[in-house]
């Protein structure tokens, strides 16, 4: 499941529910879900699918009325069948949702469940959008077996983890194999979004044919570069010292629109300081090269507390492990003095930025030189 983690609500029941805000897996596993469900010798009345995807209140109630007189009405030629109300944008917290006359059908639909459905007869919901403080996701929290699929918050600590697993999986599936640095890439550039995944991965996927394994130079080509990708593009050119992507991406941001305020803060000065950070928890703690972030990560676990104290943290209060796996892997390329003077760089150009009038992409080259140039 997209983690965004698929919780689900162990019960011997035959309704089932799969939720969650991430549109496109909920969607997918809905659908797998409904083909499992569905009766195999019940033919073309082995299911009975019901678009709730609503415009207005009264569209909604007369959905929600379909899906109780199916589930009353038996099977033909007996069997059993399964009744899907599909794409239920009634259980959010929405104009369509509050309606008194929406919670009315929902609650007689939730007493079809208390009374309990007939053995022949299964249910399945799948909904984007739902309020669990309302009684109807109650009763169905408590009667279903549900798989919440929730998108990945990349502003959580650990997202990284989570979205690596899931391009994974699919790579996996698609017989796809990635270098450890394009997977890397990938993942940061799709940001855990489930749906561009997908995507790209299918355009990966034609795009080399019979060639299975993918390398980041193929990941640069076809993935897109958002705002967020080049920063990220940014900060790996300065870490593997390569001066001329670098400089060609310091000048790509500012074409965009960036301010070079932005670009030193964002971008430049965390990889210089995670370099130094990551080089020194290395040196003191003799911590090896890592040939991944989550080797780095581990290693960082099993320290103690007054070793990382001194980390900076994310809102929530964790350390960003994932940047600094990143870092460690790239910190042998240099040395702690010259880390030391870049950060003392970066506070220089900072002053320049915001007191003096020279040319900003001068002032950024200046930086980037003087951090990389031999």
């Amino acid at each position: 499941m997209p983690k965004a983690k698929a919780k689900t609500v162990e019960s011997e029941s035959n309704i089932h529910a799969v939720v969650g805000s991430d549109e496109s897996e909920v969607k997918r596993v809905a659908a797998e879900l409904a083909a499992k469900l569905t009766p195999p010798d019940a033919g073309e009345f082995g299911l009975e699918v019901i678009d709730a995807c609503a415009d207005n209140v009264e569209q909604a109630v007369a959905r929600i009325r379909l899906a109780i007189e199916a589930l009353q009405t038996l099977p033909f030629f007996g069997g059993g069948k399964l009744v899907w109300l599909k794409n239920a944008n009634c259980l959010g917290d929405s104009v369509i949702g509050r309606s008194a006359a929406v919670q009315g059908a929902l609650e007689e639909l939730a007493e079809l469940f208390e009374a309990g459905l007939g053995s022949d007869v299964t249910l399945l919901v799948s909904a984007t959008e739902t309020d669990k403080r309302r009684s109807f996701y109650k009763t169905l929290a408590k009667r279903a077996e549900v798989q919440v699929i929730d998108r990945l918050d990349s502003s959580r600590a650990g997202w990284e983890e989570e979205a690596t697993e899931i391009v994974r999986r699919r790579a996996k599936a698609m017989k796809l194999q990635f270098n450890e640095d394009a997977l890397d890439l990938f993942v940061l550039l799709t940001g855990g979004d489930t749906r561009q995944i997908e995507n790209e991965l299918e355009k990966i996927d034609l795009y080399l044919g019979s060639e299975r394994r993918v390398n980041v130079e193929q990941v640069r080509e076809l993935v897109p570069l958002s705002r967020a990708g080049v920063i990220f593009e940014l900060g790996n050119a300065l870490a593997a010292c390569d001066l001329e992507r670098a400089l060609l991406l310091v000048k790509r941001l500012l074409d965009q629109g960036e301010s070079a305020i932005g670009i030193l803060l964002v971008a430049i000065l965390p990889t210089v300081r995670n370099l130094l950070l990551a080089k020194d928890l290395m040196e003191r703690n003799r911590i090896p090269r890592p040939h991944a972030p989550f080797s780095f990560i581990s290693a960082l676990n099993r320290l103690p507390a007054e070793a990382t104290d001194h980390l900076p943290r994310k809102k929530d209060g964790s350390i960003n492990g994932y940047a600094l796996g990143l870092a460690a892997q790239q910190a042998h390329r240099f040395e702690t003095k010259k880390l030391i003077a870049g950060l003392e760089a970066c506070l220089e150009a900072n002053v320049r930025l915001v007191s003096s009038q020279l040319d900003h992409e001068l002032i950024l080259t200046e930086i980037v030189v003087k951090l990389l140039a031999c």
